[in-house]
């Protein structure tokens, strides 16, 4: 009996109630504080290039905010790639603990730096550990759980990200210093130590390291293509209008009111977080009563009529306003939870992390690009309004793509794959 036999002994006997519980805790609020990780540094922004503006012109402040976001997204957009790949190879336990110290280290460092540059170097390594978090969180929930109720227990596991975005709007609130809201940083570290002694490595994985390898396990083979593809670009597209808006949502709201601007910006964050978790915990009653096709038509459709009703029809700040960003917010997380359920299951194991990883993260890239144009655009577009708007636009793409491409099937021919023969 080697040792990788023996391991999965053991793991089969981990799988009790209490376990699994315990799993998803960790991989919930290690995905909650990845979420306020993530839009912590949109809320405190116009603080922190102001503090740290030094020998900066006035006139490239803008272009600063958008180096500082449009770097956490390409850290991202390459950390989710490449933990997929890693927990391949090395396994889930190993990839999740370290990812999660990753992010919660660079979380701590950038509330530590005297300078911007440090800033976007901190916040690179932050984002690059979130995007690994999220990709083996998923896939490692998708492994271990029963089937019979995997479908909504991944759906909850969806609006720990929106939570996190909800959360960070009382950070800034309770916490106007904002290089001590960045130690909340320490808390991912101490999650990914309990991490590190109660989770068990996934029997799936470590039954799949036992077969020889097979060309199936290449990302863009055959089996594999069509739905790297679809799965990237309804992801992708989602993710362009998403990290557009709440990157830039904060600092578009601050230029629409004269006064409390740190009150304004933090409740366009909350509700937008607010929105964004009663969606992600619907979703799956959502593609229940409509079916995936129509849930993302509806989702895509919904945020393409909101940006232009948000961003061209409001030039001051009203109830209405944070009405429509909660409606944002809900779609975003519907769209968030059901592509969650869907994309890892169109692979088998042996690919499973990397592809996730790919769909989930290689339209981040775009997506880093949008944001960092929205603030060098801004003067050219005439406001932030115009900028967010314009490349919000991308969501008629998803649209798109969902109406002719996407049909309502639970299963691809990878996803059944006789892994036996792995």
């Amino acid at each position: 009996m080697n040792a990788i036999t023996i391991e999965i002994e053991n793991t089969r006997t981990q799988k009790s109630t209490a376990y699994l519980a315990a799993v998803f805790i960790i991989c919930f609020v290690s995905s909650v504080l990845g979420g306020s990780v993530s839009t912590l540094m949109s809320v405190y922004l116009p603080v922190v290039v102001k503090d740290l503006q030094g020998d900066v012109a006035a006139s490239q402040l803008n272009s600063v905010s958008g180096y500082i976001n449009a770097t956490f997204i390409f850290g991202w957009a390459i950390g989710g790639f490449s933990w997929g790949v890693v927990s391949d190879k090395i396994g889930r336990k190993k990839a999740l603990v370290y990812s999660i110290a990753c992010y919660g280290s660079f979380t701590i460092l950038t509330g530590l730096m005297p300078q911007w540059e440090g800033i976007v170097l901190c916040r690179f390594l932050s984002g690059f550990g979130v995007g690994g978090e999220m990709v083996i969180a998923m896939t490692f929930i998708s492994e271990i759980w029963p089937q019979k109720n995997k479908p909504v227990i991944i759906g909850i596991l969806s609006i720990a990200f929106p939570i996190g975005i909800f959360a960070s709007g009382f950070i800034t609130d309770n916490v106007p210093d904002w290089r001590h809201g960045f130690f909340i940083g320490a808390v991912p570290l101490a999650m990914g130590i309990i991490a590190l002694f109660v989770i068990k490595e996934s029997e799936q994985w470590l039954s799949h390291k036992q077969k020889p390898a097979s060309s199936s396990n290449a990302l863009f083979s055959p089996l594999n293509r069509r739905e790297v593809i679809v799965g990237s670009l309804l992801f992708g597209t989602m993710l362009i209008g998403l990290w557009a808006i709440f990157s830039w949502l904060p600092t578009w709201v601050q230029s629409l009111i004269a006064t409390d601007a740190p009150k304004a910006r933090g409740m366009s964050i909350k509700f937008l977080g607010m929105g964004g978790l009663i969606g992600g915990f619907l979703s799956g009653w959502l593609v229940n009563l409509l079916g995936l096709r129509k849930s993302m038509l509806l989702c895509f459709a919904v945020c393409t009529g909101l940006s232009f009703v948000l961003f061209k029809t409001n030039s001051s700040i009203s109830g209405a306003v944070y009405s429509e960003i909660a409606i944002m917010g809900l779609f975003f997380g519907a769209s968030q939870g059901v592509l969650s359920a869907y994309i890892p299951q169109l692979f088998h194991t042996g690919i499973r992390a990397t592809a996730t990883g790919f769909c989930f993260n290689v339209g981040r890239l775009f997506t880093a690009t949008a944001v960092l144009f929205i603030g060098v655009l801004v003067s050219a577009l005439g406001g932030y309004g115009n900028a967010i708007f314009i490349f919000s636009l991308v969501f008629v793409l998803g649209l798109i793509v969902t109406l002719f491409v996407v049909k309502d099937k639970k299963e691809s021919p990878a996803s059944v794959i006789n892994e036996t023969s792995q």
